[in-house]
């Protein structure tokens, strides 16, 4: 069950490849993400010193979050993946020029995890050529619709 998608990451990039992350995230959270205050829009995934890292991720703190916790809604969360998965993505990145994008967070388990993806960036004509093809896919919906009607 996704909580959140970052539709700007699949307007300009091509996914090439998806890994599933864990988060280190603190209680309050947590307990804002399942409330929908998360959001991936300026997102993005670095690597330091061997690690995943997310950047600009902003989770809105709830009015009810414990007083003696001074919460920070953008700060670095580290991502928790498989040290051969790590080890995969760097070199992806580094040798083939990829970039790493969050795409969603979701449930599994009940635990919250983050989709992120190796991504190669799209070129002015490649954003509108993939326009094009959602506009005729959804024209072709319609009028499939509107026979089924008739």
């Amino acid at each position: 069950m996704s909580i959140i998608e970052n539709k700007k990451a699949f307007h300009d990039y091509f996914i090439e490849d998806k890994y599933e992350a864990g988060m280190v995230l603190e209680g309050w959270e947590v307990k804002a993400i399942r409330a929908g205050r998360a959001q991936l829009k300026e997102a993005y995934v670095n690597i330091k010193d061997g690690e995943l890292y997310l950047f600009g991720s902003h989770i809105s703190p709830l009015l009810s979050a414990s007083t003696h916790i001074h919460p920070d809604p953008v700060r670095t969360r580290k991502l928790l993946l498989h040290k051969l998965e790590i080890d995969r993505i760097i070199i992806k990145v580094q040798r083939a020029g990829y970039t790493l994008m969050p795409l969603d967070m979701h449930y599994k388990a009940g635990r919250v995890k983050l989709a992120i993806g190796l991504a190669k960036g799209k070129k002015q004509h490649d954003k509108r050529a993939t326009e094009k093809e959602r506009e005729a896919k959804k024209e072709a919906q319609q009028a499939m619709k509107k026979l089924r009607r008739e």
